[in-house]
């Protein structure tokens, strides 16, 4: 095996998404993963089309858990093992003799992962872990254009801004219904993968130096909280300039707009002076009138009072943009560096030759279907590349193999416990440089798992540090405030380095350079530095500006949640894992390498893009690679209600209902509870004709009591549930929500932690940052001279803040 994790043995234990693509993330990187599947193999490889990829590069072990002598061989592989990763029910795992008590008796160094629907100690612990059902109990599917006035004013209870603006048609996102809407991006399950690969990767590290596994918790509820960050925030003081925006509020166009071909593009942010400036002609016209738009006085911003400019110029944009083909917009828009992609479908980046080159797709050749394209690594890592293993294994196909290793005399590295850890990340100092969310996400996470993180602010960041959408990733860190394009500043910043493990950021490359802060100009100063860049795209599209939402069109995130390939519209999800996604690969990626340069004492370059967490998003989707055709699966309908009659949105007397149902004994036990004749033979439209009309006869509390006690999955859709989120005691109590103590906001509520460790827990190092908070304190931690820093302080080279907060630990 190659890549970082050389040497690790996982053994995976898990069916649906969460698990699976987690496994699959360290198989990527070098864990010889062990899938362990029942007899007859992993249910998931029957109901999801993506499981041909969660279980690329493993070993599959079949065996029966339930039977003794195959269960002891479970235990023995598990001896050997250095994670294991699982999503049993709650008590199944003690039942079986596999509960973290009993198997970290046997293997001490074991890293054990569980991933629950909602964790351990919520009242509603044991409900279904099905994505649907617990983006309904959560209310996500509510989330995914959000509210008029924001989510945030809802739970401030704020009068909505702009109530009475009339809206032109087309602006809101989706579909033109109102309610709740359901995505085909899996949320939930997708946000818990990204925590289960973050938190056994900072297993991993704290186990370098303490000798001891631990027990890493974390949830499908926490991945909901974690994809909601930016809209369920409570400030005491929303009110505070700059903080509210419009960009969480429906109303607000999000970009898109069909073009003379029928295809459609994403401008974001939308830029009418651009859409109409070039547009007065039969062609599209660039010159010296349109402008860039950093350079464009006139260009969208987030106060609230632009959404009357959106409103004003959307229907001259949409008939600009029908105007001419998606390419001639594409064109234009490069020129001028206007962020704009196509919504296009998964299977046309699957198809893309520039991300076939990269590695970001990759060709396999599949024992069952032959040779199959697929996302590819996610992540780059310099020294220590990642390679995707080989295609998904037969159900049992490493069966013999791996039984015979157990044969192999094995003897358990010694436990020594050489120092004691605080926190998985302890003792790590981090360098954000990183702007908006994707760079300075990732941080936050380092800083949660117990980093010391500074962000190095430019001295003109108040503004954007201001507003909730930076809320959503900078706690916990501590600020400088510095002119980098001042000799003196940057000085500053190499001393910095000079003490740095990691530094990370998000701007564009060729900008580093200019600055001088590249990774060829900082690892002169600090050898064995970690230095992770974040982007919007492949290197092919490096030169174009990118963003959460031109990712998600390009990797057909937005084509699939939209239901367009059944005539429904693109949708910008307001839970999307583009930018955080792109965090949370950084996180992991910087948190392989700093455990691998404590090992061998080497740095490293990494590199990870929205992009390619886009495409990890829709890694549902695979095609031949001779035909370059996808494989036939489950599509939401073009009004977003669902996939089938099965998985549903239906509306009832008062509320809106969930309804998932698994297999073909709940379908039956449906038509007996619900009386309607042969539903079951029934074709798809005449079954949602017949089940939408009897369930408007009830309430839905009605027909969650009836439908629950026939044992058919199901949950209301319920709109109230962030409103409780922060006042509920068994969340606070879960460790699941915080209240910190902001100056811009006074307090402020948000989510907490993502992750329970067992023996290095984590922490919430600080409220939100203030620009500059901590410049003076820092530079005199650097042995800064006084009157230097007067100096720099005189010269606006660095500033201080004279807002005060707790400073970040």
């Amino acid at each position: 095996m190659t890549g970082v994790l050389g040497g690790i043995r996982v053994i995976d234990l898990t069916t649906g998404i969460a698990g699976p693509m987690a496994t699959m993330l360290l198989a990527d990187n070098g864990a010889d993963v062990v899938k362990v599947e029942p007899p007859g193999g992993d249910p998931t490889r029957l109901t999801e089309s993506g499981a041909r990829v969660w279980a690329r590069g493993k070993r599959s072990i079949e065996l029966d858990v339930n039977e003794d002598v195959q269960r002891e061989q479970l235990l023995a592989l598990i001896d050997r093992a250095d994670v294991l990763v699982e999503n049993f029910d709650f008590g199944v795992a003690a039942a079986l003799g596999l509960d973290w008590e009993t198997l970290q008796a046997r293997n001490p160094r074991l890293v054990m992962c569980s991933i629950t629907p909602y964790g351990r100690h919520v009242d509603f612990k044991d409900r279904p872990g099905i994505d649907a059902l617990v983006a309904a109990r959560t209310g996500l599917h509510w989330e995914q254009r959000g509210w008029v006035g924001t989510a945030i004013g809802r739970l401030c209870d704020l009068p909505i801004e702009l109530e009475d603006l009339a809206i032109p048609p087309g602006c809101f996102d989706g579909p033109d219904r109102e309610g709740p809407l359901f995505p085909q991006s899996r949320w939930p399950s997708l946000g818990a993968a990204f925590l289960a690969t973050t938190g056994i990767s900072a297993a991993l590290r704290a186990r370098l130096h303490t000798g001891r596994g631990q027990w890493v918790e974390t949830s499908l509820l926490q991945g909901v909280l974690v994809s909601t960050a930016g809209g369920w925030q409570r400030p005491e003081h929303p009110e505070a300039d700059g903080y509210m925006c419009w960009i969480f509020d429906p109303r607000g166009s999000k970009g898109h707009f069909e073009c003379a071909d029928g295809n459609w593009i994403q401008n974001w942010v939308p830029n009418p002076s651009f859409a109409l400036g070039v547009s007065q002609g039969d062609s599209i016209n660039v010159d010296d009138r349109v402008t860039k738009p950093t350079d464009d006085p006139s260009r969208i911003g987030p106060d609230y009072s632009e959404l009357v400019v959106l409103a004003h110029y959307h229907p001259q944009m949409k008939a600009a943009y029908a105007k001419y083909p998606v390419q001639d917009w594409l064109d234009a828009a490069a020129l001028v560096g206007i962020p704009m992609q196509p919504t296009r479908r998964p299977e046309d980046a699957l198809n893309d030759q520039a991300l076939i080159n990269e590695g970001i797709v990759v060709t396999v050749d599949d024992p069952e279907v032959g040779p199959i394209r697929h996302v590819g690594l996610v992540y780059e890592m310099s020294k220590t590349p990642g390679e995707v293993q080989g295609p998904a294994p037969t159900v049992g196909q490493h069966t013999d193999e791996l039984l015979a290793e157990l044969n192999i005399p094995f003897e358990r590295p010694e436990t020594r416990s050489s120092n004691e850890l605080k926190n998985p990340l302890e003792g790590i100092l981090v360098l954000d440089l990183g702007l908006a969310i994707a760079g300075p996400f990732s941080t936050q996470l380092l800083s949660d798992l117990g980093a010391t993180v500074i962000k190095v602010n430019t001295v003109y960041d108040m503004f954007w540090h201001s507003t909730h959408i930076a809320f959503t990733a900078n706690r916990g860190k501590q600020s400088i405030s510095i002119n980098l394009k001042d000799p003196r500043g940057l000085a500053v910043l190499h001393e910095l380095v000079k003490r740095a493990d990691v530094v990370q950021h998000n701007m564009r490359y060729e900008a580093a350079i200019r600055l001088g802060i590249d990774y060829e100009s900082l690892v002169k100063i600090k050898p064995d530095l970690i230095y992770c860049h974040s982007s919007g795209f492949d290197k092919s599209r490096a030169h174009l500006p990118g963003n959460d939402q031109t990712g998600a069109c390009l990797a057909g995130v937005e084509y699939e949640d939209g239901g367009m390939a059944d005539g429904g519209k693109p949708i910008w999800s307001l839970t999307s894992f583009g930018d955080t996604g792109n965090g949370f690969l950084a996180a992991i990626a910087i948190i392989q390498a700093i455990t691998h340069r404590e090992i061998t004492g080497e740095g490293q370059f990494l590199s990870t893009s929205i992009l390619a967490a886009c495409l990890l998003n829709s890694s549902y989707a695979w095609v031949d690679a001779a035909s370059g055709e996808g494989v036939d699966r489950p599509k939401v309908d073009g009004l977003m209600y669902g996939t089938s009659p099965r998985i549903r949105l239906y509306e009832t007397a008062d509320q809106w209902l969930c309804l998932a149902v698994q297999n073909d004994l709940q379908w039956s036990a449906l038509e007996t509870t619900t009386g309607i004749t042969q539903l079951t033979s029934l074709n798809d439209a005449d079954a949602i004709t017949e089940l939408s009309a009897t369930f408007r006869t009830r309430t839905a509390a009605e027909w969650f009591n009836v439908l629950d006690d026939a044992g058919i999955p199901c949950e209301i859709e319920d709109d109230q549930f962030c409103l409780r989120l922060f006042d509920d005691p068994q969340f606070r109590d879960a460790g699941l929500v915080t209240t910190m103590q902001q100056a811009q906001v006074g307090r402020f509520d948000h989510f907490a932690h993502m992750w329970t460790f067992s023996d290095t827990p984590t922490r919430i190092a600080g409220p939100p940052l203030i620009v500059g908070h901590d410049t003076v304190d820092i530079m005199n931690e650097l042995g800064i001279r006084q009157s230097e820093i007067e100096s720099l302080l005189e010269d606006g080279v660095v500033l201080q803040s004279t807002l005060r907060q707790e400073r970040a630990l």
